[in-house]
């Protein structure tokens, strides 16, 4: 966040900038086209990993927003949105066996491609591209490892975010300092 000096409150719109919060976006546009193509409008999976994939993303930005003032809730938004991730992980594993497709194994050709793909690119349309020309089967399994990236940045912000606010205290203690500060040059 930044903030300026002069400023109690931080300016909160570089969340627009952290890897996890592009990794969202490329989960809820890889979600909307995957459900578009491959699961019935009228099925409730339908609706419940788009609003999986979108409550990811939009509580990472009512997160960082909100960690302008406070902690806690900036941590507790952004493990929100690690559960909304996770459920959307489980509901793309729950298509994959159900369908009996295949789940790219760990330290598959499929796999390492995709995760190096996923440690070079954060544009959404690169993946949208991609998924243009591939099945249910693969578009799944890039969500998965998206998404799996995703939490795990998201983990260690939430980790950062808590040892950060251990060490420097949060709104309340700098609003003290401040009218501290103000009454001994008076």
């Amino acid at each position: 966040m930044v903030r300026d000096s002069n400023n109690l409150v931080a300016r909160s719109m570089g969340y627009k900038h952290m890897l996890f919060y592009k990794k969202a976006v490329t989960i809820y546009d890889l979600t909307f086209l995957f459900c578009t193509r491959y699961i019935d409008k009228r099925d409730r999976t339908y609706d419940q990993m788009i609003q999986a994939a979108r409550s990811g993303k939009q509580n990472i930005v009512e997160g960082y927003v909100d960690g302008a003032t406070s902690v806690e809730m900036c941590i507790k938004l952004l493990n929100v949105a690690r559960g909304s991730l996770m459920e959307l992980l489980e509901d793309y594993e729950d298509y994959i066996r159900t369908r009996n497709l295949k789940r790219w194994e760990n330290g598959s050709d499929e796999e390492r491609a995709m995760i190096r793909l996923d440690k070079e690119n954060n544009d959404s349309d690169t993946y949208l591209k991609i998924a243009q020309t591939r099945n249910d089967e693969a578009i799944a399994n890039m969500a998965i490892i998206i998404i799996k990236s995703a939490e795990k940045l998201l983990y260690r912000y939430i980790q950062n975010r808590g040892e950060h606010f251990k060490r420097n205290g949060g709104f309340r203690e700098r609003l003290t300092r401040e009218r501290l500060k103000e009454r001994n040059v008076r």
